[in-house]
């Protein structure tokens, strides 16, 4: 591993206060969910199904609005759908503390159509900014700035929820996203680079000629991941609840957060990539015997360090080969979509994850997990080999 690619990435004009931004703008964004369901229960009364149903109308939104965003972008720039975007995220959360469970049910929904695209705009503004020979580099970047993230956000909103109140948290989201989309819109990233633009004929390009079997197989590998990341999350709630031990979920998500997050540091460092494939069947096989491990907390931290470790650059891999297929002039749609692929794994793997759960136990939820993520890995792997790589001309 190397540090100077690092140093390459990190000099380019711009790439640190994009990051920066990138980190610090997904924090309200990871905390929403959480909120949402604390909200529903604790301040409106209502039942956990109750909850999901908020959850799930939130997710459908979000997962319709992604690629319409992107398109937006691609055809209008950064600041005219952060405008949009943050206004609707701003008043949804600073009114939705005061709105009756069939309203929130249906404004949770457009709400994640209106979704600020955080996400989106900051990969594909890198890829613009960074040189192509620097992107895996530069993904892996933000894949440890989404895990840190991750890692800040719902435990923020869990404090605040429990130590004040749903309505502060709701309104602590709303100005959240209020700073996050004005720093955007003064950041104003460039979405395509000098070259990219002068090599552009502004024809246009047919979705059939981009969205190949080859691109949407890289995709469905972006949902597997997600799948199994957020089952095994799931897991080990379970796990630790079932055994007395809740008090250590935090520390031993937190574990292996940082697991991914220097797995995410080495494989950036690296002089090759890896396929997006090989690496999340790694992970899949690396999850299934998590849930045989006894004796305490601290024996699922240690289980959960391999897996960990290909996080990131699971993630990395995937966004980088996204990229590589994406026509620089539809590249926010496509960044649109692969975020739709996203979301479908997480809405996915709450009931399929929950179904083991209370079937057969939380240990067997690992092993479901694993095992679901490397049978469609093996799905997928004849179409990867047999499909053409998209041609973007």
């Amino acid at each position: 591993m190397e540090i100077e690619p690092y140093r390459r990435v990190l000099t380019e004009p711009g790439v640190r206060n994009l990051l920066l931004v990138g980190l610090l703008a997904r924090i309200p964004h990871t905390a929403t969910s959480l909120v949402l369901t604390l909200h529903t229960v604790k301040s409106l009364g209502m039942t956990w199904t109750q909850a999901g149903l908020v959850g799930a109308s939130a997710t459908i939104g979000m997962a319709l609005g992604s690629p319409i965003t992107g398109r937006f972008i691609d055809r209008r720039g950064v600041r005219p759908v952060v405008v949009v975007t943050m206004l609707a995220q701003f008043l949804f959360w600073v009114t939705a503390w005061a709105l009756p469970y069939p309203a929130l049910l249906v404004l949770a929904g457009v709400n994640g159509l209106l979704m600020l695209p955080v996400f989106g705009v900051i990969r594909q503004c890198l890829a613009a900014m960074v040189p192509a020979e620097s992107h895996r580099t530069g993904f892996a970047l933000d894949s440890m700035a989404t895990e840190m993230s991750f890692m800040i956000g719902p435990a923020v909103a869990a404090a605040g929820v429990s130590a004040l109140s749903s309505t502060t948290a709701m309104a602590v989201i709303g100005v959240g996203f209020l700073c996050s989309g004005l720093a955007l819109f003064a950041l104003n990233p460039p979405t395509r680079s000098a070259a990219e633009l002068a090599a552009e004929t502004g024809e246009h390009i047919p979705r059939r000629q981009w969205l190949t079997p080859r691109l949407l197989t890289v995709l469905a590998m972006g949902s597997t991941l997600c799948f199994v990341l957020t089952a095994t999350d799931l897991a080990i709630v379970a796990t630790l609840e079932d055994s007395g031990a809740t008090g250590w979920i935090g520390p031993v998500i937190s574990i292996w957060c940082l697991s991914s997050l220097v797995g995410g540091f080495v494989y950036g460092g690296l002089s090759r990539s890896f396929s997006p494939l090989g690496m999340i069947a790694a992970l899949s096989a690396l999850t299934v015997p998590v849930g045989l491990v006894g004796g305490g907390w601290w024996w699922l931290c240690l289980a959960l360090i391999p897996s960990g470790l290909l996080c990131a650059p699971s993630q990395s891999a995937t966004v980088n080969m996204v990229n590589r297929w994406a026509p620089t002039a539809v590249r926010g749609e496509v960044m649109g979509l692969h975020g739709t692929f996203l979301t479908i794994g997480i809405a996915v793997a709450g009931p399929i994850a929950g179904a083991i759960i209370d079937g057969a136990g939380p240990s067997w939820a690992f092993a479901g997990a694993g095992l679901i993520g490397l049978a469609v890995v093996a799905a997928a792997a004849p179409i990867w080999r047999k499909a053409p790589e998209p041609v973007l001309v």
